[in-house]
């Protein structure tokens, strides 16, 4: 079985893809400010089953070509970027959001679900205390 190994930050191509998708769910205002904090969050980790049910998302089949791609790197002992994180919110039913890096979450689910993998995490605007 391989292990997945991470860079210790991520790509900076990751964050104009976390805007790109978070674009989509919220106003631009609200999506600069949570990528710029996104740069600056500390990293923490989290387990690749704990990452995909917080975000109420299907784990992708290892055929996916984006999944491939990713286990293919793993196979290599190619460095996988960590992943972009947007808080949810359990009080209203608000999912967390991967903001960047769901094929890389999936991807390394295939290699041990238990993975921990590094990611920065942030609150949305309005749950910041």
């Amino acid at each position: 079985m391989s292990k997945v190994s991470w860079k210790s930050e991520p790509e900076e191509h990751d964050y104009p893809a976390a805007t790109a998708y978070l674009s989509l769910i919220a106003v631009a205002a609200q999506t600069d400010d949570l990528v710029g904090r996104l740069r600056t969050a500390p990293v923490e980790y989290h387990k690749a089953k704990d990452i995909l049910r917080a975000a109420g998302l299907p784990l992708l089949s290892q055929d996916d070509p984006h999944v491939a791609s990713d286990l293919r790197k793993i196979s290599q002992n190619t460095a996988l970027s960590p992943v972009l994180l947007v808080r949810g919110d359990l009080s209203n039913g608000d999912p967390l959001q991967i903001a960047d890096g769901y094929h890389r979450v999936c991807a390394s689910y295939h290699i041990n679900e238990n993975t921990d993998i590094p990611c920065h995490l942030v609150d949305r605007a309005d749950r910041r205390g």
